[in-house]
């Protein structure tokens, strides 16, 4: 973990409360803290820095089983495949992520990308604002997206066809600025960051996947700055009892207060000046992707992503 996150992080445990994260017994290499504990001073947790990744997700007993399945390699080679394989002009590649970069703005302040797996997205970010910070709750993939930031490049082993495989290397391009970059393991539900003090926030098909979406966006809405601030939400709205109960989901239902469509009730939700996403988020009009995620050679699923991108 950068020496510099230091200063930007409190105890996701005591929200809303924010009491500063101490480094105890740490271990450096140049700005990387490789190995040691932040401790909260106030209710005594501590969280572990593991081979430079700090681990900050406060709920991590209770979401084991859900994070289990992006733990394996199998699943961490297809989504780097997912993420980076239009820079290697592999077929099938999606340009979802290019298509999302554009719609942010440069800013100066801190971009958070919320459920940024392995990583695209906050690279993109690295050239639209002073410092970009990931965070997932899978361990496997921010170590994966940490090593894309220390080297630059990656081979990755995927599978062809039954037992074959074949390797495609990742070079990262060098517009973007590894140096501005961080990843962290921590929960989109209890974000380890004071209030207003990010300024672009981003959650790429992650709504449908937490268990309570709304109390996610109050998050993003808690930590995000009240003037001059981005943030772009896209997603499938594939919304699952897997995930989350019916009664928490934002969309997809005939009754209850998010009766209708997800990304019309997040519209509505942004543009509430009296709202709890107050103050309220000007919507620019909303717009769709298609990404891809593959499993072999021979399959691939097409996912349609719908956009909306606010500022305020």
């Amino acid at each position: 973990m950068k020496k510099q996150l230091l200063d930007m992080m409190i105890c996701p445990r005591c929200l809303p409360q924010e009491y500063p994260l101490v480094l105890e017994n740490g271990t450096t290499r140049a700005d990387d803290i490789d190995n040691g504990t932040l401790v909260c001073d106030q209710c005594g947790h501590r969280f572990p820095i593991i081979g430079g990744v700090a681990l900050l997700d406060p709920f991590t007993t209770a979401n084991q089983q859900m994070v289990d399945k992006y733990e394996t390699d199998e699943l961490v080679s297809s989504y780097l495949w997912s993420h980076f394989s239009d820079l290697m002009h592999e077929e099938q590649a999606s340009q979802a992520y290019a298509t999302w970069a554009g719609l942010i703005r440069e800013q100066t302040g801190v971009a958070l990308d919320a459920g940024g797996a392995v990583g695209r997205f906050t690279f993109e970010m690295s050239t639209r604002c002073d410092f970009a910070v990931g965070i997932d709750t899978s361990q496997a993939f921010i170590r994966a997206a940490r090593q894309l930031m220390r080297q630059g490049t990656m081979t990755v082993s995927i599978k062809d066809e039954g037992l074959l495989r074949r390797e495609f290397t990742i070079i990262l391009p060098a517009v973007w600025r590894r140096e501005r970059v961080e990843f962290v393991v921590a929960n989109a539900l209890a974000l380890p960051f004071p209030a207003q003090s990010i300024a672009v926030f981003t959650s790429l098909n992650l709504v449908d996947k937490v268990p309570s979406p709304l109390a996610h966006l109050r998050e993003m809405n808690r930590v995000t700055h009240h003037q001059q601030a981005q943030f772009l939400l896209s997603d499938p709205f594939s919304w699952s009892s897997e995930a989350a109960p019916a009664a928490e989901w934002l969309g997809g239902t005939n009754q209850g207060r998010f009766a209708g469509r997800g990304l019309a009730n997040i519209i509505r939700l942004l543009s509430d000046k009296q709202g709890e996403l107050a103050p309220a988020w000007s919507v620019d009009k909303p717009g769709s992707v298609w990404w891809t995620i593959r499993t072999h050679s021979n399959h691939y699923e097409l996912i349609r992503s719908y956009f909306v991108h606010a500022s305020r």
